[in-house]
């Protein structure tokens, strides 16, 4: 199927798949099967020795999980893509393909919190070391490289305070460092925005947002270009030097430019099984086929939002760069024309109302999630991010009245009455005349 002449909405619902077999199913099957049963000895031996394509135990691959992959591949404009059962696991397992023994990533110091602790706890486990930039200038992360340096890792729109990149600029400086770039593009998604396009190596997702959008399944992805260089075993030796494991062959040597994910689905997705369920991928799959439908409604939804809160005297600020006074207004009508997802943020001048105000709303549920059909809100201090240190807080721009905004599909005005009202009543308390005032 020549999915590279189609656009995203005829991508999301058509790429990967083809009704076959004597039923032809419309929708993907579900093969909810931990096992496959081989036709004959010879072919056994072949798909266990990785020398034959084909499924063996749905740990390392399904063939509804398959679709998926596909699907996101195509999307994000690479050349295949390994499902994972979280999106956490697609960060983990995305990095750990690049860094084997104690080397060292450069990172966005704007990351979802649960990104932040398993770069700063676990990989340091690991011997990992970790630098921390300002995403927002390509020369920090230049300063940031040394001998050992395996990886940038950032988002291209960063969770919660919406920050863009010059995606492009940071790429030119990891190509001629000869280092690659994974980029977590959840908030975006490829119905917006697609990194590869700007020189990414490595795509990450948690399909558990907006590509499933319906808040019911976990899910993650990594989807690879295909076009960074790892024919240098001194430097790669996992992928470009013979192993062992691969009966004395080099992963690049069998699989070219799909050694990358080889490796992240022969390894770590076999050894650690963070595996997908089939299920899952058909709940997802779902959800992609109405992606650039959802992600349209809920930029629109968010550009009133972000007006409405914009003007409200309860509100210090609103970070989003749709407004023209943001620092990166000028790159998202650059870079981002579709929008930057459902995300937005914003503090309150009182930091100590935060309680009041989600415990007010309505039509907001406080839960951890964004990408959801329903409107989201989260503290990001007391809960998404909380184990950050507060120097960590302050470098990425989160203090204690920053709240976070999932907006979702309902209607924009019932949910600008939700929260403008919600914030209506702090601005009440704080001009209210006082009982003595008044002579009571």
């Amino acid at each position: 199927m020549a999915t590279s002449t189609w656009q995203n909405a005829t991508t999301e619902i058509h790429s990967g798949y083809s009704p076959a077999g004597p039923h032809r199913p419309m929708t993907v099957p579900i093969y909810n099967s931990a096992a496959f049963e081989f036709p004959d000895y010879a072919t056994a031996a072949e798909l266990f020795s990785l020398k034959k394509a084909g499924f063996t135990y749905s740990r390392t691959g399904n063939p509804t999980v398959s679709v998926l992959e596909a699907r996101a591949a195509a999307l994000e404009g690479g050349i295949g893509a390994l499902a994972t059962a979280t999106g956490q696991a697609a960060v983990a397992v995305s990095l750990l393909a690049l860094l084997q023994g104690p080397n060292h990533l450069v990172a966005s110091n704007k990351l979802y919190g649960g990104t932040v602790d398993l770069l700063t706890d676990t990989f340091a486990d690991f011997g990992v070391t970790v630098t921390f930039v300002d995403p927002e200038d390509p020369a920090n992360w230049a300063a940031a490289i040394t001998a050992k340096t395996r990886g940038f890792l950032l988002e291209s729109v960063s969770n919660p305070l919406v920050t863009l990149v010059d995606l492009r600029a940071i790429t030119d400086v990891a190509r001629a460092a000869g280092i690659p770039v994974v980029v977590d593009n959840t908030l975006a998604t490829p119905a917006a925005y697609r990194p590869i396009d700007f020189g990414a190596d490595i795509v990450v997702h948690s399909a558990t947002k907006a590509l499933a959008g319906h808040g019911s399944v976990l899910g993650g992805l990594i989807v690879d270009a295909g076009t960074f260089d790892f024919s240098d075993p001194a430097r790669w030796p996992q992928i470009a030097a013979p192993k062992a494991r691969y009966y004395g062959d080099s992963l690049l040597e069998r699989y070219g430019p799909n050694a990358y994910l080889m490796l992240a689905r022969s390894k770590f997705l076999h050894d650690l099984g963070p595996t997908l369920t089939a299920a899952s991928a058909s709940a997802i799959l779902t959800g992609i086929e109405t992606l650039s439908l959802r992600v349209a409604k809920a930029q629109a939804n968010v550009l009133d939002l972000v007006a409405a809160l914009d003007a409200h005297p309860a509100v210090a600020r609103v970070h989003h760069p749709s407004l023209p006074g943001h620092q990166d207004h000028e790159l998202a009508h650059r870079d981002f024309p579709a929008g930057t997802g459902c995300v937005f943020s914003f503090d309150l001048h009182d930091a100590s109302a935060v309680p009041q105000v989600v415990d007010s709303v309505e039509l907001f549920a406080l839960a951890a999630n964004i990408g959801d059909a329903r409107s989201l809100i989260v503290h990001p201090a007391a809960m998404t991010h909380c184990r950050l240190s507060d120097a960590q807080l302050a470098a990425a721009g989160i203090s204690a009245g920053t709240l976070r905004v999932s907006v979702g599909l309902e209607d924009s005005a019932d949910l600008i009455a939700d929260l403008t009202g919600a914030l209506d009543a702090l601005t009440q308390e704080t001009t209210s005349p006082t009982r003595e005032s008044v002579g009571v």
